[in-house]
């Protein structure tokens, strides 16, 4: 394993939780084999010391090129979701998300990898968000039935069961990481809404502030969310990987919820140029934010997780990575990847 802490295939790792995961594990010292169907050329890849491999999780092409031993964990972060799909077409989820992923847990069956580490949407628990309380890890599903996301969310919920009947069935660790939106730098500013290209909110609203441009506060501005970080989702997974024990369903999250007006308040504070601050247009008729918090003291308990970004270190540090080069290898105009 070249002397490496082990060999980690993160299949995705082209898109934004990728990009950020590849880049923590190869600084953290792992042999990272980085999975995507497209865009594995780049000189990126081999000057960080990243093995790519072209991959299609559906087909099954690809899987010959990864370890077929000593595989110390699989991230499997690539999927089909709605946000990148242009109009509707529900048998992609049910081809990617499920079939794919049993493909994927075949495949750390075959080669003895020692942990999976699964990314679940967290649509799955959506009838308990607006409770005001935090969700807990274990919380029952509770999943809208209705919608563009319904389908999307009956298949990842296929494919949790699938990772936790491999995990009794055949002793394979699985971790499934809960995911709401985790926040990051990514130069692809947009995603679908119904099938329809549209801005992403946060990346917008910060444009506004850049541009000292009026912003709009939609609804009941002290509706809160739990506002996770991009690199404290690394740091999760990272954690995942390392742990000796882990196991089943943890929430990905900081525990504590910012209201809206907090949110925007903290972009205006971060992103406006000095002296012209974005003026705040408030919008009361508008729908709100859906509000969630997400307990996760299961997540401290098991991996040793502590949150290191809390909103206002957020949003300096996407800040921060704008002025980068993270993202070199991607093309910008594909809401695909």
């Amino acid at each position: 394993m070249n002397n490496t802490l082990g060999r980690v295939v993160i299949l995705g790792a082209t898109g934004t939780l990728g990009t950020y995961l590849m880049d923590e594990l190869v600084e953290q010292g792992y042999e990272v084999y980085a999975c995507a169907r497209r865009y594995m050329d780049h000189p990126r890849f081999s000057r960080d010391g990243i093995h790519s491999v072209a991959l299609n999780v559906v087909s099954g092409a690809g899987f010959e090129r990864l370890p077929q031993s000593d595989v110390r964990a699989v991230v499997h972060i690539a999927g089909a979701m709605p946000s990148r799909m242009e109009g509707y077409k529900p048998s992609t989820y049910i081809d990617v998300n499920i079939s794919g992923t049993l493909r994927v847990l075949e495949y750390c069956r075959t080669v003895g990898a020692q942990v999976l580490v699964y990314m679940q949407s967290h649509s799955d628990v959506a009838g308990w968000w607006n409770s005001g309380t935090p969700i807990p890890a274990d919380a029952p599903r509770r999943l809208n039935l209705k919608g563009d996301h319904a389908v999307y969310i009956i298949s990842k919920n296929a494919a949790v069961d699938l990772c936790l009947h491999y995990a009794q069935q055949y002793a394979l660790r699985t971790v499934i990481l809960r995911l709401p939106t985790i926040y990051a730098y990514t130069p692809i500013a947009e995603m679908y809404v119904n099938g329809i290209r549209r801005p992403i909110a946060y990346l917008y609203l910060m444009q506004r502030a850049a541009d000292g441009e009026p912003i709009e506060v939609w609804g009941n501005p002290d509706v809160m969310k739990d506002i996770v970080y991009v690199k404290d989702y690394t740091q999760i997974v990272r954690r995942a990987i390392e742990s000796a024990n882990a196991q089943g369903i943890y929430n990905v999250g900081t525990g504590v919820g910012i209201s809206l007006q907090t949110q925007i308040e903290g972009i205006v504070q971060v992103f406006s140029p000095p002296g012209r601050p974005s003026r705040l247009v408030y919008l009361p008729d508008k729908p709100s934010q859906m509000g969630y918090i997400y307990d996760v003291s299961k997540t401290r308990r098991d991996l040793g997780y502590e949150p290191r970004f809390f909103y206002i270190e957020a949003l300096r540090d996407m800040k921060l990575e704008s002025q980068g080069v993270r993202f070199r290898h991607l093309d910008q105009g594909d809401l695909s990847i």
